[in-house]
């Protein structure tokens, strides 16, 4: 009987965080490489903005997103998709709270790299993209891939923004994080101690890959 109401929110978390890991792969990898690689007036001042959602309040985030999605917004308007109530507003609002820890991560990893080794690739008539893809990225691999495992993690466990933009609809909505909040409102404990435990087992297997991709990064420097 518990695992009837742990399945659906279960399988609606690996989904919402499945495409909000995708779109903090390409995006954050994307933003990251184009600020450790590019100097340009203001790049603070974007940089102080892509990291804003690691500081302010869930519900804030989920209000400017209720704002960029809800009526009123390009999306509704011009474009007719109402995402609002749907769970790829939940993935959104994932991959938005998640993708400071990707872009600073990834920014990092690539600033550390040696630039010597990048002048000797440019030596040797190495191409932009062909010294991102051949030198650069396979020498910053571990601190990208432990930013992302961070985005992961910290997608799975959204709650405050996805609430706002998608509420908490059982079998539509509904993620694990909010099914544990509802258990709890029901006094359902059982169901609520088994869910914790789930996320707790998840969130400890993706900081521990974390944390050893760190010190195999810190023992080749």
């Amino acid at each position: 009987m518990i695992w009837q109401g742990i399945w659906s929110p279960l399988i609606l978390s690996l989904q919402v965080a499945l495409v909000a890991s995708t779109n903090v792969l390409i995006i954050g990898l994307s933003l990251g490489i184009w600020l450790a690689k590019t100097k340009f007036s203001g790049q603070l001042l974007v940089s102080t903005f892509l990291n804003l959602p690691l500081v302010l309040p869930p519900s804030v985030v989920g209000y400017f997103l209720l704002i960029g999605l809800g009526r009123g917004s390009p999306i509704k308007e011009l474009l007719g998709i109402d995402l609002l109530f749907t769970w790829q507003a939940g993935a959104i609002a994932s991959a938005v709270v998640a993708m400071p820890l990707m872009v600073e991560s990834t920014r990092a990893a690539i600033a550390n790299v040696d630039p010597e080794l990048e002048d000797a690739a440019r030596v040797c008539g190495c191409s932009g993209l062909d010294l991102l893809w051949h030198i650069t990225l396979p020498l910053a691999y571990r601190g990208i891939l432990a930013g992302f495992g961070l985005s992961v993690a910290r997608g799975l466990g959204e709650f405050g923004a996805t609430l706002m933009v998608c509420g908490s609809i059982p079998s539509r909505t509904q993620t694990l994080p909010l099914a544990i909040y509802d258990a709890v409102q029901l006094q359902e404990y059982g169901l609520a101690n088994v869910m914790v435990l789930i996320m707790t087992a998840i969130a400890f297997v993706l900081l521990f890959v974390v944390r050893m991709l760190e010190q195999k990064n810190s023992a080749n420097r």
